[in-house]
């Protein structure tokens, strides 16, 4: 009987330790988390969005601004957190020079009843702008006149 009032008390003791697990899962990523994750995924949508044809042309970079948005939509959405709402923004998409400037609005941050408060404390903004540069000069192409 001793033997089965422990396993009972062990099993209780996971069980809550696991529901505390959950309810504290929203908490656990942050806004500095966010913001490496948008720099990171900005960074390879300019790279993955680069018209080649018109750098082999020009020697100039540029960057497909639909292909953009479409890749950082893509890439972030496959890395974040399940247990918030997302809203994103693009602003100032320039194709030449390669620029572009993002706003994250994460929510979700206090959403349980223990940790309820007003609605300005659940949306964190995360705003980045990227550039994207080369550290070659500019080479003008030879003319064949």
């Amino acid at each position: 009987m001793k033997e089965s009032i422990w396993g009972y008390w062990i099993v209780v003791l996971g069980v809550s330790i696991m529901s505390v697990m959950i309810l504290m899962q929203n908490f656990t990523t942050t806004s500095e988390q966010d913001y490496y994750l948008i720099k990171s995924v900005m960074e390879t949508s300019m790279y993955d969005a680069v018209d080649y044809g018109y750098y082999s042309d020009n020697s100039i970079f540029k960057i497909n601004a639909e292909k953009f948005v479409e890749n950082f939509v893509r890439r972030f959405a496959d890395q974040v957190n399940i247990n918030k709402d997302y809203d994103v923004a693009f602003y100032d998409l320039y194709e030449e020079p390669p620029y572009a400037v993002v706003a994250v609005t994460a929510r979700g941050t206090g959403d349980t009843l223990l940790f309820s408060s007003s609605e300005a404390d659940k949306n964190v903004t995360n705003r980045m702008a990227g550039i994207l540069y080369t550290t070659t000069e500019y080479v003008e192409p030879p003319s064949y006149n």
